[in-house]
Parts: structure tokens; C-alpha cells; sequence
């Protein structure tokens, strides 16, 4: 009896490794940005834009003027990830040199390898200096049976005088539909963390975070 119990724990372990991996999927980030990233100081003050960055893509009509509750998850994520650079967010009435725009998209996959005709969120902007961030990342990081959600999140910061964009990054991936990774706080926790790791980035350099 003690034989098949020592074989089947690894077999468990394995199988609990393997879940682990279905949970958290490696992300897609792209990342572009200016010399002016460099100048900025630990302590330096920024604003988010109280509602969704829109742009060509947005699928949900009004969505920009209408955050929901997703996208505060989103916002939230990004919050924290900016305060860990060493950056403070203004105070309220406060101007602050750089504004902060947010976007997220979730969308199912089709069978037929398609994106569901419904997408949930708003669409990235082009690239705002020829970047090609929001041109979309020709990346299938779904595959296999399962039903896959496709996720993305894209954040741009500004210079708030001039409006030029200094820094923009993208996130995205892929989770099975019914894996916890694909409720949205978790979601948009795992894409901040990975878009701003090792922050500002390589620019114009894609790479794949665990």
C-alpha cells in the first residue's frame, strides 16, 4: 500500500503545480517611452483621468464617459504600481506635471480562434509618438479547449501641460474563462504588476513576465 501512495503524491503535486501555472499565465508587455522618464524624481506628482482612456477600438459605446466598477479595479492597480515607483499622486485640486490615462479590454475567444463580437472595457489609443502601442500584438497566448478571455491593459502618462506622451505601456493575456485569474481585481492586479516591472522599461522591447 505504501508503494501507489508515494507515487501518487507527486502525480498530485504535479497536478497541482499544473493548476498553479493555469492561474497565473506569463504576460505580454510592450513598453515605449521618452528620455524624459528618466528626470523624473522620487516624490513627483501625478493624476489620474477620472474616466477610461478612449480611442479607435473602444467596442462599448459611451464606455469612456461611464467607468465601471471593473475599470476602478484597473485604476486602483495602476494607483498602487505608480506609488511603488516612487511617484505621489496630487492632491485634490491639486495640478499635478503628469496626468495618468488608463484603459482595459476583455474579451472571449471563439472557437474559430476569433475575439467575441462583445468586449467588455474600452480600447488603447495608437501610438502617440509612432509607437505602435494600440495597434494590437499579434500573440494567440490562448489555445486548447478551454474556453480562453483574452486581457488587456493599457496605460499612457502625459505630460499634463503639453499633453505628449512620455511614457506608454501595454499588458496582455490569456486565462481560461472560469479561472480565478479572470475576475477582474485579480486580472487587473497581475497586468499592473507586470507592465510596470523593472519601470519605465526597455523601450519598444516586448517581453514575457511571470
Amino acid at each position: 500500500m505504501t508503494r501507489p501512495i508515494s507515487v501518487a503524491l507527486p502525480f498530485a503535486a504535479a497536478l497541482a503545480l499544473g493548476g498553479c501555472a493555469t492561474a497565473v499565465p506569463p504576460v505580454e508587455v510592450t513598453r515605449f517611452h521618452t528620455n524624459a522618464v528618466a528626470g523624473w524624481a522620487p516624490g513627483t506628482r501625478y493624476a489620474i483621468a477620472t474616466a477610461p482612456l478612449d480611442g479607435p477600438g473602444t467596442e462599448v459605446p459611451g464606455a469612456a464617459a461611464m467607468p465601471s466598477l471593473e475599470w476602478n479595479s484597473y485604476r486602483t492597480a495602476v494607483d498602487q504600481q505608480l506609488q511603488r515607483q516612487g511617484l505621489v499622486p496630487a492632491g485634490s485640486g491639486e495640478r499635478a506635471p503628469l496626468l495618468v490615462r488608463i484603459s482595459f479590454d476583455r474579451a472571449e475567444q471563439l472557437p474559430e480562434g476569433r475575439r467575441s463580437p462583445v468586449s467588455v472595457g474600452v480600447g488603447g489609443s495608437t501610438g502617440s509618438y509612432g509607437s505602435g502601442v494600440g495597434l494590437g500584438i499579434g500573440i494567440n497566448l490562448g489555445g486548447g479547449p478551454k474556453r480562453m478571455a483574452d486581457l488587456q491593459l493599457f496605460v499612457r502618462i502625459d505630460d499634463a501641460a503639453s499633453g505628449q506622451a512620455l511614457w506608454e505601456g501595454r499588458a496582455l493575456t490569456a486565462v481560461p474563462v472560469k479561472a480565478p485569474a479572470n475576475q477582474p481585481s485579480l486580472a487587473a492586479a497581475k497586468l499592473a504588476e507586470a507592465l510596470f516591472k523593472d519601470f519605465p522599461g526597455e523601450s519598444g522591447r516586448t517581453i514575457s513576465v511571470k
